[in-house]
């Protein structure tokens, strides 16, 4: 069994991003590096970050977070560099009404003024997952594991979204939400279990945003959308347990036998299989 080290990359406004070059797979091979990367919010870079990004052959973002998060934060300065294409796919079921459409809402905040801070609170509180008790659909001993569960069942078409994004980009692709461990974790897994990654090493990526845990919360407690949320929960209960990402594929493997089967009953080809292995697998 293959330990695996992080492979960091230090920008000035990222404090969870890497690079999944080196991850072994079961076969003996390895994914390739600058194929995949992983990180929290993308919001503040700067435009030292942007070029280190593009020098790193950066092309297209796979961004997990809400329409309301986005609208929340604002458009990042990656919407604004032609050479980066934005693939926007939420993980968060639809929880509202026909008449509270997350679009709708987001186009509520985007008329508001800088000076409407109470209303914009209002709104962003009935669409943001975590103002309110959500239970997952998926319910298993680990509460984290059960939403990385849940996210596959409640939102099976930005998962495929999201994956075919990573297999058909050109140069490479980074997967972000908020914290870049959750939601980010949750497709990463899936993509590096795709292409035959070892459990284990996949386990060690998952749990290394845990070496980081208090930088990406103190940065996400910066921002007015993720602050309270922060705040109300203890860093043991934020943190990437290794636990949890081994329920995750074993209920997974044992549920559905494998991931690739799980995914193909969403509409997931061999195609699409063959394209991840293609995209992300060093040549031998």
């Amino acid at each position: 069994m293959t330990r695996v080290t992080a492979n960091w990359i230090d920008l000035e406004t990222l404090v969870n991003l890497r690079d999944l070059g080196g991850t072994p797979t079961t076969d003996g091979g390895t994914v390739a590096a600058g194929r995949l990367l992983r990180s929290d919010n993308l919001q503040s870079l700067t435009d030292s970050d942007i070029r280190a990004l593009l020098d790193l052959g950066l092309t297209d973002v796979i961004d997990l977070r809400s329409d309301l998060e986005d609208a929340q934060e604002g458009p990042g300065p990656l919407t604004k560099v032609s050479e980066v294409t934005i693939h926007h796919h939420s993980l968060f079921k639809e929880n509202l009404t026909e008449a509270q459409t997350e679009t709708q809402l987001t186009e509520q905040i985007n008329e508001l003024s800088p000076e409407d801070l109470i209303a914009k609170e209002e709104i962003i509180g009935k669409a943001l997952p975590w103002t309110e008790v959500v239970k997952p659909t998926i319910q298993v001993d680990d509460e984290s594991a059960s939403f990385y569960l849940s996210y596959l069942v409640d939102r099976p078409d930005s998962v495929l979204a999201s994956l075919r994004a990573i297999a058909h980009a050109p140069g490479a692709a980074l997967v972000h939400c908020a914290a870049g461990k959750d939601r980010t974790g949750t497709i990463v897994a899936l993509s590096l279990r795709l292409v035959g990654a070892e459990p284990q090493a996949v386990i060690d990526d998952y749990a290394a945003s845990s070496e980081r845990i208090e930088r990406i919360l103190d940065k996400l407690a910066r921002s007015d959308t993720y602050r309270d949320n922060v705040r109300s929960q203890t860093v043991a209960a934020q943190t990437t347990h290794p636990e949890t990402m081994q329920l995750f594929l074993e209920y997974v493997d044992s549920e559905y036998g494998s991931v690739d089967r799980l995914l193909a009953g969403f509409g997931w080809t061999d195609e699409d299989t063959a394209a991840m292995r293609t995209k992300l697998l060093a040549e031998s």
